[in-house]
Order: C-alpha cells, then structure tokens, then sequence
C-alpha cells in the first residue's frame, strides 16, 4: 500500500495562500479554543494531504469545492470561505457563477440559488479575494450581486 504525503507545515502554508493569514489565525484560534487540536488536524488532513495530491490543480479543487459545498447546502460559512478562497487564486466571479449555475440540474434550482446568494454577498462585499475591497461584485461583467440575488437575498423576481 502506497503510504500517503502529509506536510503539516505545506497545509499551513497553502491554507495561509488561499485564505490569508489573518482569516486563518482568527479562525483557527476560535476553533481550536473550542475544539483544541481539530483545527491542526482539519489543515494537516485536508491542506497538507488532499489538495498536496496530483493530478488536479488548484483551481480545480476549488471548483469542486464550490459544487460540493453548494450540492450539500447548510454549509453557508464554509462555501463564503470557499467563494473567497477562488477569488483569491485567481477564478473571475463570472466563473463562480458558472459552478452555480451548472450545478442547478443535478442538485437542484433550490442549492444552486443559496450557492449563488452566498456569491452573491461575497461580491457585494467587494471582495477581491485579497481581503481588501475590489471590483469582483460588478454585476456588469461577473454574474456578480445583480445576477445572483437581490439585496435582500431573494433570487431575481423574488424567489428565495
């Protein structure tokens, strides 16, 4: 049996990337006080093994990532981080959009739509995936807040 790679210190590293140092301290932090050790194990598992595999690149995680968070629902926080974490490496929010969109006839026009008010409101919030404001909610051009949802979180025509 092939052994598997893991590089604690590459999760770290990786995790720290995708989402930031600060966004990885403060989460890690308040977990870890209230489950200490999972934290350690969720980077070493996941962001030192799993995304250290070949055979997809990083990108790609991420729209797997996206498709499966969206498919499962109920997981809003993580999908913002995910949403947040494929600005970061680089996805255009048109993209995200897409993953949403495409997803509708296999896990339901319901998920597909909370995927997308989650977009959404990560676009209105100007993230750029840097942590800093920028122009990834522009609905113009990205599928961004005027095509995902209205304002109050309900899909265009008032469908929630």
């Amino acid at each position: 049996m092939t052994p598997s790679a893991i590089d604690r210190d590459a999760g770290y590293r990786l995790l720290a990337e995708m989402a930031g140092p600060s966004t990885v301290e403060s989460t890690l932090t308040g977990l870890d006080s209230l489950a200490p050790g999972f934290p350690d194990w969720i980077v070493t598992a996941l962001f030192g093994g799993t995304y250290q595999r070949e055979g997809l690149a990083l990108r790609d995680r991420q729209i797997a990532n996206l498709a499966a968070l969206t498919a499962i629902g109920g997981v809003e926080p993580q999908l913002d981080d995910h949403v947040r974490n494929s600005l970061r490496i680089g996805m255009s929010p048109r993209e995200i959009v897409e993953v949403m969109v495409h997803l509708a006839p296999y896990v339901g026009v319901p998920r597909a739509l909370a995927g997308l008010r989650v977009a959404a409101g990560v676009f209105a919030d100007g993230a750029d995936g840097t942590g800093s404001a920028g122009d990834a909610g522009d609905a113009s051009d990205s599928g961004g807040a005027g095509g995902a949802g209205d304002a109050d979180g309900t899909a265009p025509g008032g469908a929630r």
